[in-house]
C-alpha cells in the first residue's frame, strides 16, 4: 500500500474531541489521519462550559504540551479565541409552574469562581471545532474533508478503513468519534437505551433574545450577583428544562447569535408531531408565562432540529486495535454540560494508552480497559443524577435540596481534578493513576458515593405528587447533609433557603485546620494527600500567575512574533 496512506491512529471524525486526540497524539510524534464526512465550520451544540472542562483542558495542554488545547478554558484567553464566544460568571436555574409567573424565590445561580483561572465560556461550536480541527493540521495531522468512511476491516496486526469512495486507508489503530451514528457501534451491535434518563429535544440558534431581567424582575429584585445572561440560564418545570446560552453577553463579542433548547421527557409530554419544531416550541413555552416573556420578540437563525428519545450509551466501548471516543460511546442529556467534560477526560486518557501501546506494541481491548472503565462509570453517573433531576423539577422544596447534591458532586470533582494535576505535576503516569478512579461526579470520594447513593435512592423513591411523603424526603435529605461535615458553607446557606453561591468565594474561615477549606480525616487525606496550606497556596498562586490575562497576552504575542519569523525566513 502507498506510504502516504498508512498511519499510526486513524481518527473517524473531526469534531472537538476527536480533533484534539488527534493533535495531541501529532505533536507526540504519531502519524494521524483524521477522516470527516463534512466539513468545517459546521453547526454542533454543547456549548456550555463546566469547570471539569476547563480544568481538564488545561491538564491536557501542559502535559502534552499543547498549549492551544487551554484556550477555551477562560476568558484569559479571548486574545486567542476571539469575538464569537461568550463568557460564563454562573449556572443558573428559575423553577417554574405552569400558568404562574416566576417566583423569585425560585431561582438558584450558582457562580463559577474567577479565581484563580478567570471565569469560564460559551463556546460558539462551529468556531472552536473549526479551530481544533486546524490545530491539529498545525501538528501535522492529515485530516480530509468530505471524505465519509464506508467500512472498517479490523485484521490482528492492523486496521483497514475505506472510504465512500472506495480508497483504502490503513492504520495500527482507529478511534471512532463519529457520534451516535458511529460505524463501530453500528458494526458490533453496541448500542444500548437501558438508562434511566429520558428526554428528547427541540433546538436552533436565535436572535433577538434578551437577557431574562429585560422581561422578568431585575436583577436588584432577585438580588443576584449576576444577571442571568452572563451565565447558562435553565428554566426548568414538571417534565423538562430550557436552555438559553448567549455568545452576545459581554462588550466585545461580535455574535449576535443565542443558543435555544428544551428538553422534554416524552413520557410526560408526548412529541407534538402535528406542529413544526418551531410551531410546538413556542406552544409549550406558553404555559410558562416568565419564559414566553423572554422569547416574544426571538427569531431562529437557522432551521429548528427536532429529536427523539437522545440517551444512549454502547455495550462496550473498547476492543482490540478499536475504542469508541465521546458521543460515539454514549449521550445523556446536557442538563449539567458534562458532555464535553466527559469526552475531553476520555480523550485525555485514551491519548495516554495509545502513547503506552506504541511503546508495548499491545494493541487489545485488555490494554484499553481503563477507558472502557471510566467512560461507563461516566455514563451511568450522569444518567442517574440527571433523571433525578427531573424528577425533583416537579417539586420546588425537592429540587432545593436536589441542586446541593449536584454542586456537591461537581464542587468534589472539580477539586480532585486540580489537586490531581497539583500533585502529579508533570507526571503522566501519577495524573493517570490518580484519574481512572473519577466517576464524573464526587472526585472518587468513598464518602461522597455513600451520600449520592442514599440521596438519589430517597429521589427515585417519593412520590412528587404527595405533598407529606415530599416532605418526609426532604427533612430525610437534610439529615445525610447535617453529618457531611465537610460540605462547603455557602451550600448549606443554600439549604437554608439563599438563593445563589457568593461572588467572592476567598474567606479568613478557609485557613482554619480541621473546619477549613482543606478539611480534615479522610477527606483531607483523598483530595490534598500529603499537601500542606503553604502548598496548596504555592499552588494557587502559580495558576494565577500562569493563566493572568496579561500574561498570556504576552505569550500570544511571542508566539506571533515567532510564527512571522519562520515564515519570513523560508
Amino acid at each position: 500500500m502507498d506510504s502516504q496512506r498508512v498511519f499510526d491512529v486513524a481518527i473517524i471524525g473531526s469534531g472537538i474531541a476527536g480533533a484534539a486526540l488527534g493533535a495531541i497524539l501529532a505533536r507526540q510524534g504519531m502519524k494521524v489521519v483524521i477522516f470527516e464526512a463534512k466539513s468545517h465550520p459546521r453547526f454542533s451544540i454543547g456549548e456550555s462550559l463546566i469547570l471539569e472542562t476547563s480544568e481538564t483542558m488545561r491538564a491536557l495542554a501542559e502535559l502534552y504540551d499543547v498549549p492551544e488545547l487551554a484556550y477555551f478554558s477562560s476568558e484569559n484567553f479571548a486574545p486567542f479565541y476571539g469575538t464569537t464566544h461568550g463568557v460564563k460568571r454562573h449556572f443558573g436555574f428559575l423553577q417554574h409552574t405552569a400558568g404562574q409567573p416566576h417566583d423569585k424565590q425560585r431561582t438558584l445561580q450558582a457562580i463559577i469562581p474567577k479565581e484563580p483561572h478567570g471565569h469560564e465560556l460559551h463556546l460558539y461550536r462551529q468556531d472552536a471545532d473549526y479551530f481544533m480541527m486546524t490545530t491539529a493540521v498545525s501538528y501535522h495531522a492529515t485530516v480530509l474533508q468530505n471524505t465519509p468512511v464506508q467500512e472498517i476491516v479490523l485484521h490482528p496486526d492492523r486496521v483497514e478503513i475505506i472510504t465512500g469512495k472506495g480508497v483504502a486507508y490503513t492504520a495500527v489503530y482507529i478511534v471512532d468519534a463519529g457520534g451516535y451514528k458511529s460505524l463501530l457501534a453500528d458494526k458490533f451491535g453496541l448500542r444500548d437505551h437501558n438508562l434511566q434518563t429520558h428526554s428528547r429535544a427541540i433546538f436552533t440558534h436565535m436572535v433577538n433574545v434578551p437577557c431574562y431581567h429585560q422581561v422578568g424582575g431585575s436583577q436588584e429584585a432577585y438580588g443576584l450577583p449576576f444577571r442571568m445572561s452572563e451565565g447558562t440560564l435553565h428554566h426548568v418545570f414538571d417534565g423538562g428544562w430550557l436552555w438559553v446560552i448567549p455568545f452576545d453577553n459581554h462588550p466585545a463579542s461580535t455574535n449576535p447569535l443565542c443558543s435555544v433548547g428544551l428538553l422534554l421527557d416524552p413520557r410526560q409530554h408526548p412529541p407534538r408531531n402535528d406542529l413544526s419544531p418551531e410551531a410546538e416550541f413556542f406552544e409549550f413555552i406558553e404555559r410558562f408565562p416568565s419564559v414566553a416573556a423572554q422569547f416574544k420578540g426571538a427569531q431562529a437563525a437557522r432551521d429548528w432540529v427536532r429529536a427523539g428519545r437522545i440517551q444512549y450509551s454502547s455495550t462496550q466501548v473498547v476492543g482490540d486495535r478499536w475504542a469508541l471516543l465521546g458521543h460515539a460511546a454514549g449521550f445523556i442529556d446536557p442538563l449539567y454540560s458534562k458532555g464535553l467534560y466527559g469526552s475531553f477526560t476520555a480523550v485525555s486518557l485514551l491519548a495516554h494508552l495509545l502513547l503506552q501501546a506504541r511503546q508495548s506494541g499491545d494493541y487489545s481491548a485488555a490494554a484499553f480497559a481503563p477507558l472502557e472503565r471510566v467512560t461507563h462509570a461516566f455514563i451511568r453517573s450522569a444518567d442517574r443524577l440527571v433523571a433525578n433531576s427531573f424528577k425533583a423539577f416537579g417539586h420546588d422544596k425537592l429540587w432545593q435540596v436536589y441542586a446541593v447534591q449536584w454542586l456537591l458532586g461537581a464542587y468534589t470533582e472539580y477539586l480532585r481534578l486540580n489537586m490531581i494535576r497539583a500533585q502529579a505535576g508533570n507526571d503522566r503516569e501519577a495524573y493517570y493513576r490518580r484519574l481512572v478512579e473519577l466517576k464524573l461526579v464526587g472526585g472518587g470520594f468513598a464518602e461522597f458515593d455513600a451520600i449520592a447513593q442514599q440521596v438519589d435512592a430517597l429521589v427515585e423513591g417519593v412520590d412528587v405528587g404527595d405533598e407529606t411523603a415530599v416532605d418526609q424526603t426532604v427533612a430525610a435529605i437534610h439529615a445525610i447533609y447535617a453529618k457531611v461535615a465537610w460540605m462547603p458553607e455557602p451550600f448549606r446557606a443554600l439549604l437554608r433557603g439563599k438563593t445563589h453561591l457568593p461572588k467572592n468565594k476567598i474567606r479568613l474561615s478557609l485557613l482554619k485546620p480541621e473546619t477549613g477549606f482543606m478539611g480534615g480525616g479522610a477527606y483531607r487525606a483523598h483530595f490534598f494527600e500529603q499537601m500542606t496550606l503553604l502548598d496548596l497556596a504555592r499552588f494557587g498562586l502559580q495558576e494565577k500567575i500562569r493563566y493572568a490575562a496579561p500574561l498570556l497576552a504576552r505569550r500570544q504575542r511571542r508566539q506571533y512574533r515567532r510564527r512571522v519569523t519562520v515564515v519570513g525566513n523560508r
